[in-house]
């Protein structure tokens, strides 16, 4: 049984340079499809975090994507195997993807001005990448039809276009997270994926399809599309801010990275995804941050010495180097392989005076021998921290690691108050499930802190050092040291690997913190 021939560009009729061409097509499209999947959630996560959410919104619009693709790409091919159709279908997506780079913060601030966090990821992945990624998924089943002539080639046209589409999805993949996101800006990884997707058409159109018209056509959809994408690029690349300048910025695996000074000089601000990670003053080379002074505080109170202690979360360095100045012996564990060099060139982070490995936390606690007077606990992925990191089987590692008088210390942000306290109360009850002593601190401005130690009761061996603490956070401090906390017994769970439903259950709370931190950043930007 025969397939019926409705144009001259199909299987046989096809020259071994246009069939190499086609197989090209549909490689870079594979890739394209996965980079703009795992690209998307990453310009989003700026302003939406990076939770679970965000990237469900990502894959179901990916995936949704993916069927309508095919659905339209099979109704296309069935009424034309003009190429032009399909490679007019790729201009489109590389247009639209050009402009939203411009675009992205504009439809992101507007569905966080009128949705929930979770809703408002959705509508803003399915408003900018919805289009793109369903005129890409047009290229299988159109190639499929293009490529088959009888029926008895069929199941080796699927499986080989299959193939090198899934190949190129495979290098997409590892492309965009082993080397364009650490070596560029997302709005240039954007750029750069949607010129690829739109000088594929035009190579088509310019050597097999030579109709004036069509060449002038998309040669200036190209320009236009281009243009905006390359203006968004440069907006991305000067973004300032209110009374700050921006002295420097990276890229990573886990976030956009940030250095703001004040214009008058004297303080700086270290941000991963709009989130203020740290502040510091330049002239005194101090943290302005409370959370910084009671994490070193808590554990020089609450142990006999500090020896040796190890830190999960390096930051900008400043609790490791506190520590390490003190002769400490000092192993500091960090994810993010970008930190130390930026936390050396402006935050005074001496590498050097540590054992600094580039890492997970969890991996490096579960293989660690050596014991510890401190495990300092202070790692963000986003607004909040690792749930991989607060389980009780996390727990049960750490205090393998510590001495019998050793302690652990936890920075994270909390509430109390009923109905917003399930994380709070859940770490407190998975504490409790693995150590003797646990206690909590707060001044009731963010930061909570947990202390937790294998002895049978905390002893504070010393008074808390105020006069080392940054002269405006010492109020906080003595509150801090004064508001020791208790949490409702009948809130939370016990945390484990199996079951830690914090991401859902504590929705609300980390909504309210994202939406603040990112308007808070508008506002910024808008004044300026």
């Amino acid at each position: 049984m025969s397939v019926k021939k409705t144009g001259k560009a199909e299987g046989d009729s096809l020259s071994p340079g246009l069939r190499r061409f086609l197989y090209l097509t549909i490689f870079m499209t594979g890739g394209a499809i996965l980079i703009v999947e795992i690209l998307g959630a990453k310009m989003l996560s700026p302003f939406f975090g990076t939770s679970h959410f965000v990237w469900t919104a990502q894959i179901a619009v990916t995936l949704l994507s993916l069927s309508v693709g095919y659905w339209f790409g099979g109704t296309l091919v069935d009424r034309s195997t003009d190429l032009r159709i399909l490679f007019r279908c790729m201009l489109g997506a590389g247009a639209y993807l050009a402009m939203t780079i411009p675009f992205c913060p504009k439809v992101a601030y507007a569905c966080l001005d009128r949705m929930p966090l979770a809703v408002g990821s959705l509508f803003a992945a399915a408003f900018l990448f919805f289009v793109p990624l369903t005129l890409l998924a047009v290229t299988s089943p159109f190639l499929i039809r293009v490529f088959t002539t009888n029926m008895e080639t069929l199941g080796g046209n699927v499986g080989r276009l299959y193939a090198v589409g899934t190949i190129g999805s495979v290098a997409g993949t590892v492309l965009i997270g082993y080397v364009l996101i650490p070596l560029l800006p997302n709005s240039q990884t954007m750029l750069i994926t949607a010129g690829v997707l739109m000088l594929l058409p035009l190579a088509h159109f310019f050597i097999w399809r030579n109709q004036a018209y069509s060449n002038t056509a998309a040669t200036i959809l190209v320009l236009v599309a281009g243009s905006l994408g390359v203006r968004g690029v440069q907006l991305d690349g000067k973004l300032r801010f209110s009374h700050l300048v921006e002295i420097d910025r990276a890229n990573s695996n886990y976030g956009l990275m940030q250095v703001l000074d004040n214009e008058g000089g004297g303080l700086r601000y270290y941000l991963n995804d709009y989130l203020t990670q740290n502040t510091y003053d330049t002239d005194t080379g101090q943290s302005t941050s409370l959370f910084t002074h009671m994490l070193h505080g808590l554990a020089k109170v609450y142990t006999r010495e500090t020896e040796d202690v190890l830190c999960i979360g390096v930051g900008v360095g400043i609790v490791p180097m506190l520590f390490a100045n003190e002769e400490s012996n000092v192993d500091a564990v960090e994810i993010n392989d970008k930190i130390p060099a930026l936390a050396a060139k402006h935050f005074g982070f001496e590498p050097k005076k540590m054992n600094l490995t580039i890492g997970d936390g969890r991996q490096f606690v579960n293989s660690c021998e050596k014991k510890y007077d401190a495990v300092i606990l202070d790692a963000f992925l986003g607004d909040s921290s690792p749930s991989h990191l607060m389980s009780q089987e996390a727990f049960n590692q750490m205090k393998r690691v510590l001495k019998p008088e050793g302690v652990l210390v936890i920075n994270m942000f909390g509430e109390f108050e009923p109905g917003k306290d399930f994380f709070t109360a859940s770490l407190d009850k998975t504490l409790k499930s693995v150590f003797r002593a646990v206690r909590i601190h707060t001044s009731g401005n963010g930061n909570v802190f947990f202390v937790a130690s294998p002895a049978s009761v905390l002893t504070q061996h010393r008074e808390y050092d105020y006069d080392s603490t940054y002269p405006t956070q010492i109020n906080e401090a003595e509150r801090a040291m004064e508001g020791i906390r208790q949490v409702n017994s009948q809130s939370g769970i016990i945390l484990t690997d199996d079951y830690n439903p914090v991401d859902v259950r504590d929705a609300s709370t980390r909504e309210e913190h994202r939406r603040s931190l990112a308007m808070n950043m508008r506002n910024s930007e808008d004044n300026e």
